[in-house]
């Protein structure tokens, strides 16, 4: 539930860049520094300039996706296959070149742990174009990136990148793109922009973007996603936290006036109230079903939200990717996440890391399927990969301990 506003006033204007993009210039939004104020004293943060240069970069990698989708179903090459047939577009490499870019530039001390590498890009002759969405939203004065500079970008969050060691590390942990199967659905499907900062182990600040994110429900939450013809009619969210400061959200940018800046209402986050189970509102993988979790031998899934009965509880789809069900969580809008870890699967950090601090601040509770801390460090080398005990819940923490008694009985 939202019951915290706070309102701020930009500390510099806004400048806009006319989009370079030549596939769709008319359509790309003008680029503009983030309002770099936040609803709690700089004293209070004592990471406050990395959360200022954090939100500044992601709502820039907001805009480069938003643009870049307008282009998704008109364009060739845009839309490409790994070999685990997960979508990545030229939006997913051209974010975590941009905030590898920018984060080097201002803190070039602190890695990056990050989800792509270039192998795919080279392989398939798709430099260029992510250089060219790079360069748009870029915020490196009038240096000409090159071909070179993007794909090594692109590489210090990669694999074999860093190697840590077992003692307490500080490094940038990045999804690009979570949720890039909705990506390329279009703009009925959710998808998130992730960035967290670890510090000595632990996780002290997040940011995450998600352009399409229709700030207000109509109060009934339905089986199915609602559609959309155009992004743009979405408002888009940030939403930020910082260790001991709380966990807040704004808009991306005001679509009642087609201003593109971003608004400077902050609103405070918090979890929602349930103390039941029944009551509560789930949400789970698009790749797992109800009935494959502990709760289905108490309680059947519904997605109907007039008509939720006793023994049932209400399931909501929010396609695509893990970071949109943390951010759910987080915001009120769902008291759970389930994630069943599958033996064949590994579970990525940068999945889990943000969507972390941004529940934490907000109320809520995350831990593994024994109730421990999810472990940041079980991949001592490279911190890329996290082994939680069967799997992972997210709650708004009045019913964690009831979920976590269900699972250990069953």
């Amino acid at each position: 539930m939202d019951v915290l506003r706070y309102s701020v006033v930009s500390r510099s204007p806004a400048t806009h860049r006319r989009s370079s993009f030549r596939a769709f210039r008319s359509q790309c939004f003008f680029t503009t520094r983030s309002s770099l104020s936040f609803p709690f004293p700089e004293q209070n943060a004592k990471h406050y300039k990395e959360l200022q240069a954090a939100v500044n970069v992601v709502e820039r990698a907001c805009r480069l996706c938003v643009d870049v989708q307008k282009s998704l179903f008109s364009s060739d090459g845009k839309v490409v296959q790994k070999i685990d047939r997960t979508p990545v577009t030229v939006a997913d490499f051209g974010v975590q070149a941009l905030i590898s870019l920018e984060m080097s530039k201002l803190f070039p001390s602190i890695p990056l742990v990050a989800e792509e590498d270039s192998t795919f890009l080279r392989e398939n002759n798709l430099a260029d174009a992510v250089v060219e969405v790079v360069t748009d939203k870029s915020a490196l004065g009038d240096k000409q990136l090159s071909q070179d500079d993007v794909l090594k970008a692109i590489d210090r969050g990669g694999r074999d990148a860093y190697v840590f060691g077992s003692k307490p590390a500080t490094y940038w942990v990045l999804d690009p793109i979570d949720g890039t199967r909705g990506f390329v659905k279009g703009s009925e499907a959710l998808y998130v922009v992730g960035l967290a900062l670890v510090v000595e182990g632990e996780i002290v600040l997040g940011v995450m973007g998600c352009p399409n994110w229709q700030e207000e429900y109509s109060g009934k939450f339905t089986s199915k996603i609602q559609e959309y013809n155009n992004t743009a009619t979405r408002s888009g969210v940030i939403m930020i936290s910082h260790v001991g400061c709380g966990t807040w959200r704004k808009q991306l940018w005001n679509t009642q006036t087609s201003d593109v800046r971003m608004p400077h209402n902050w609103i405070r986050c918090f979890v929602d109230g349930h103390h039941l189970i029944h009551e509560a509102r789930f949400c789970i993988p698009e790749s797992q079903t109800w009935e494959s979790l502990p709760l289905s031998g108490q309680f059947n899934a519904t997605n109907h939200a007039e008509c939720v009965g006793e023994k049932q509880v209400l399931v909501l789809q929010t396609c695509c990717g893990s970071l949109c069900k943390y951010l759910m969580v987080a915001s009120g809008r769902a008291s759970v996440f389930f994630l069943r870890a599958k033996t064949q699967r590994t579970i990525k950090v940068w999945d889990h890391a943000v969507g972390i601090i941004c529940v934490h601040e907000a109320g809520g509770k995350v831990t593994d399927w024994r109730g421990s801390e999810l472990d940041l460090a079980a991949d001592q080398a490279e911190r890329r990969v996290i082994v939680p005990s069967s799997g992972v819940l997210v709650t708004n923490n009045s019913i964690h301990n009831q979920v976590l008694e269900i699972i250990s009985s069953s």
